[in-house]
């Protein structure tokens, strides 16, 4: 059967397999035509086919009146009654009851249900000429072979008596030559002329029809590729073209006709290696010569009965073989060619003479033999590939859904459907490369054995699909609002599958049994999983026990024990006894109704949390909620709310499996993670810390200096006086410490309040008598696994955003808004008259402040952070002071006195809240750099050079020598090169002025 269109199937989808099922400009009758024109070519040896008295025998007069062809030698080998067909009998197919002799000479003309559609026949040019009936005073005769095949191709006579005068006029002298040296098309063209045809039209479209053939068989599938800018090739599309408008002049001085026939003799005769050859290329080309010959073997099919095959099909087969060599078929592509088209005669024919089906069966036996050759060639492993993929698509999609495909009537026709997709699936998975099959995919977890596999598939989609249409017959809505109606619903549902199933084990399921050890064991469970997935849904909107709940659960237990019999029964003779299939059917259980619902609830209350969360991120103030309990007031209400949860949970009367008790933990857990995620959501320490000013040399002649050395007496008179009036603040000075920055205290006494709650929850969760070993290890309590807590990570999570807190409230204190007694004006301009001791007194003040609103627990973590927090800035002031410090070797006693001032501070603070050892660790860093500024600008000098050597591998700083200025790594110590430079930059000496303006170019500060 020929398709076209690009969407054309058989009415039940069976998909043309072969690539290029259109042939642009052939349709479906020009391409029958070409295929009868080559047989006829290739059988013209044959008796019955040529010979000088058989085309003497016709006449114009016969043409147009006679059906059957008298042109045909009366005394010709004729085709008779067939006793017999070897490859009928070896394919399981009837033989006909009709004679053949009767049925060929009293009617002619096809069946209305012919697959080729209406009684016409084809005359080669496009035009339709209607069956005339036979004279009833024409003498019987049984047909020759050449009748027979222009009958069942539905050639015209005058079509036939044209074909067999242009072989006559191209054999003149040349009896022995072979059809394979033919170029069919080409002898056409030259030696019919337009006299031979009725009219203009007639011949012109006859001519293009040619053409067509010729250029798909050339340029669009030529078996030997050939290139687009081909001489050749470019040369025939352009004649091709010029015909569209007007016929080619054929006469036989033409000169384009000359010029054709060169360049089509051109192209068909080459060779792959461009070396001689003795047969012409025009119609061997994938797929052009597949649908040629598919088209052939059509013909097979009885015109009136076109769901049976020809008696003859012996002799007919035989002489289509004839065309192999033309058409570049071998017997795996005819074995594999046949196949198809029994099997889509089946389905073309209303899928209802089963030995069609039987007939693909035996052929693909063949075609499995094929396969294993090892000499088969790349373009019969792509046919095998396609046409085997399309009929186990089209088998599939019939029994994914053989509820709705087969009944009693016809139950056999997917008995012999089975067979045919199993030995498809096992020659493409064995014999085709890359090949993978699906059912390798879906069930990798069953039986390795295939069928077994595929038919376990089958069974649970098709009865999928039976449940869903039982649903929609029965106009019933699962997603009904009301429970009741739902409950009502269910009802039904529950008889309704009960006898679905009843069905599938009478109907069907003793013909899976060949394929599947337990079908009705499968089916059972499928239809099991199917309503329990609506009973499911029910209960999940069910928020409490009712009678009809109960009603549901009692019709819902008794189709259970219905199903779970039908797996029993079918698993008898099974090595398991059915354990492995009964393992899938989760039971229909009044526990698990409870089970749903307290989870319900508890996904109820766990959403109340967020809502208190979400409301915390909208409102929270950081405000303690009393003097007594500083911490945040939102954490309260959450800690309350999940007690309460807790409490009741433990209230429901039964006992609590342990994956629901990990449910609630869960949930509890996730909400304070998410509030502790909130808490420490404060910015980070960087935000504080000021941007680095730009490295200079020291000088103390700049413009800044000069003014400030003439405004110095009086500078130092009115510092003097503005301290004198303060002094009163001196001794009583105010905490420097801000709004926000109390808040992150707050922060911090929330963070430790939700830590200090874990132990009850984990208590409750832990040693409630009221919790029970899940059945499922899935559901072990991860208290096995992670110790005596349900809160492991809340505790780290919470441990982590404190330290969080601690270093950015103590970062905002020093940084802003100790800014103006610290970095701000510590060393400013210089050293003697703005000492340390200022900011000193504001920081006690500050850790005072501290103390009073920190809870003691977590003092000593805060005023630690506190403590780095200052080093880094007194680094930042020796080092990263700007253009208004400067420092001399003469001033590193008070450096050295002011710092372990700042150290006394932390170390004396509180009641031995940070050890001593403690403070002289963080300290480290800041002493070295202390220590630095006490030494001679030539030792520094000296260890820049050491330190920059070791690191960047270079040589020792000559006199003079240009260096790039090392990084700033923010890992200031003695052995950093850009922490020695920053000394040097604020070194006030000539020496150090020198050696930073010859080594890195540093401007003078301004």
């Amino acid at each position: 059967m020929l398709h076209d269109t690009a969407e054309t199937s058989t009415a039940d989808h069976l998909a043309w397999p072969f690539a290029g099922h259109i042939i642009q400009g052939l349709d479906q009758d020009d391409l029958c035509m070409a295929a009868y024109e080559i047989f006829f070519t290739s059988c013209r040896s044959s008796p019955g086919f040529g010979g000088r008295t058989t085309l003497s025998f016709h006449s114009n007069s016969m043409d147009s009146h006679d059906h059957h062809g008298q042109g045909s030698p009366k005394k010709g080998s004729g085709v008779g009654m067939a006793p017999t067909s070897r490859i009928k009998r070896a394919l399981g197919l009837k033989m006909l009851k009709r004679s053949l002799s009767s049925r060929r000479t009293n009617s002619c003309g096809s069946s209305p249900g012919s697959p080729r559609g209406s009684p016409r026949e084809r005359d080669g040019s496009g035009s339709p000429v209607l069956f005339h009936s036979l004279s009833q005073s024409r003498q019987k005769r049984p047909l020759t072979s050449a009748e027979i095949m222009r009958q069942q191709m539905r050639v015209t006579e005058a079509s036939d008596n044209r074909l067999r005068k242009t072989l006559l006029r191209t054999l003149v002298g040349q009896v022995g030559r072979r059809a394979e040296t033919i170029i069919l098309p080409l002898e056409l063209l030259r030696h019919l002329k337009p006299a031979e045809f009725n009219n203009q039209v007639e011949y012109h479209v006859w001519q293009k029809r040619q053409l067509k053939l010729l250029e798909a068989g050339l340029l669009q599938y030529p078996s030997i590729p050939i290139e687009k800018t081909n001489e050749f090739a470019v040369r025939l599309r352009e004649t091709i073209n010029s015909c569209e408008e007007k016929p080619l002049d054929t006469g036989k001085n033409s000169e384009p006709m000359k010029a054709l026939v060169n360049t089509i003799v051109a192209l068909a005769w080459r060779s792959p290696d461009g070396s001689a050859t003795d047969v012409c290329h025009w119609a061997d080309g994938y797929p052009l010569n597949i649908q040629l010959y598919t088209a052939l073997l059509h013909s097979i099919f009885d015109l009136k009965d076109n769901t049976s095959v020809l008696d003859e099909v012996d002799e007919l087969l035989e002489l289509i073989k004839k065309t192999w060599s033309t058409l570049g078929i071998n017997r795996s592509i005819h074995n594999l060619c046949f196949t198809w088209v029994l099997f889509e005669q089946y389905i073309e024919t209303g899928q209802v003479e089963g030995d069609l089906l039987g007939a693909s069966l035996a052929m693909l036996a063949e075609v499995a033999n094929d396969a294993k050759r090892v000499d088969r060639e790349p373009i019969y492993v792509k046919m095998l590939s396609q046409a085997l993929s399309s009929m186990k698509k089209w088998c599939d999609k019939r029994l994914m859904d053989y509820h709705a495909n087969f009944n009693r009537e016809n139950i056999e026709l997917m008995e012999s459907i089975l067979p045919i997709v199993f030995s498809a699936t096992r020659i493409l998975e064995e014999d085709v490369p890359g090949y993978n099959s699906p059912s390798h995919q879906k069930d990798e977890d069953t039986s390795s054995e295939f069928s077994g596999n595929r038919v376990d598939l089958y069974i649970r989609s098709s009865l999928r699909y039976a449940f869903t249409r039982m649903l929609d017959d029965g106009n019933v809505d699962v997603n009904v609002v009301e429970v009741e109606e739902v409950g009502k619903a269910l009802l039904h549902i529950a008889q309704a599958t009960e006898e679905l199933a009843t069905m599938e084990k009478e109907n069907y399921s003793h013909v899976l049994k060949k394929w599947h050890p337990i079908p009705a064991g499968v089916g059972a469970v499928t239809l099991h999983t199917c309503y329990g997935t609506l009973l499911r849904q029910y209960l999940s909107d069910s928020s409490s026990l009712t009678n009809e709940t109960l009603e549901v659960l009692q019709r819902a237990g008794k189709l259970e024990k219905v199903l779970i019999q039908m797996v029993v029964e079918d698993s008898v003779e099974s090595e398991d006894g059915g354990k492995t299939i009964v393992r899938e059917m989760e039971p229909f259980e009044v526990d698990s109704i409870i089970m749903k619902s307290v989870k319900h609830w508890v996904e109820e209350r766990l959403g109340v949390g967020k809502e208190l969360l979400q409301r915390a991120r909208e409102t929270e103030t950081w405000n303690p909620k009393s003097k007594h309990e500083p911490y945040s007031q939102s954490v309260a209400e959450l800690v309350k709310h999940s007690k309460i949860d807790l409490d009741e949970f433990f209230e429901i009367p039964i006992p609590m499996p342990e994956e629901v008790v990990n449910d609630i933990a869960e949930g509890l857990e996730h909400a304070f993670q998410e509030y502790t995620t909130f808490a420490s959501s404060c910015g980070s320490k960087q935000s504080y810390i000021p941007t680095l000013p730009p490295l200079t040399r020291s000088n103390r002649d700049s413009k800044f200096f000069t003014l400030w050395k003439k405004a110095a007496p009086s500078c130092t008179v009115s510092v003097d006086n503005s301290i004198n009036a303060a002094s009163t603040e001196e001794y009583h000075p105010r905490p420097s410490t801000s709004r926000g920055t109390q808040r992150m205290y707050i922060r911090l006494n929330t963070l430790h309040y939700l830590l200090s709650q874990l132990h009850m929850f984990d208590k409750a969760l832990t040693l409630s008598p009221k919790i029970v070993p899940s059945l499922n290890n899935r559901f072990n309590n991860r208290s096995h696994q992670l110790g005596n807590s349900y809160f492991e990570e809340t505790r780290a999570a919470i441990q982590s955003a404190i330290q969080h807190v601690s270093e950015v409230a103590a970062y905002r204190l020093i940084f802003l808004d100790s800014n103006s007694v610290f970095y701000g004006s510590v060393y400013v301009h210089d050293i003697e008259n703005a000492r340390i001791k200022p900011a000193l007194k504001v920081l006690k003040q500050n850790l005072t402040l501290l103390g009073a609103i920190v809870i003691e627990r977590i003092q000593p973590l805060a005023i630690k952070e506190v403590m780095r927090a200052c080093f880094e800035a007194y680094l930042m002031v020796l080092l990263a002071g700007g253009g208004s410090r400067v420092f001399t070797r003469q001033e590193h006693p008070m450096i050295e006195e002011d710092f372990d001032s700042l150290k006394k501070v932390f170390s004396t603070v509180g009641e031995g809240l940070i050890a001593e050892e403690v403070v002289d660790k963080e300290s480290e860093t800041v002493d070295g750099v202390v220590g630095l500024m006490g030494q001679s600008t030539e030792q520094l000098v000296e260890d820049f050079g050491i330190v920059s050597t070791e690191i960047n591998g270079t040589g020792a700083v000559g006199a003079g020598q240009k260096l790039p200025i090392p990084p700033t790594t923010g890992r200031w110590g003695r052995s950093d090169p850009n922490t020695i430079l920053r000394v040097l930059c604020h070194r006030n000496d000539q020496a150090a002025n020198n050696f930073l303006k010859k080594t890195f170019q540093l401007s003078k500060r301004r």
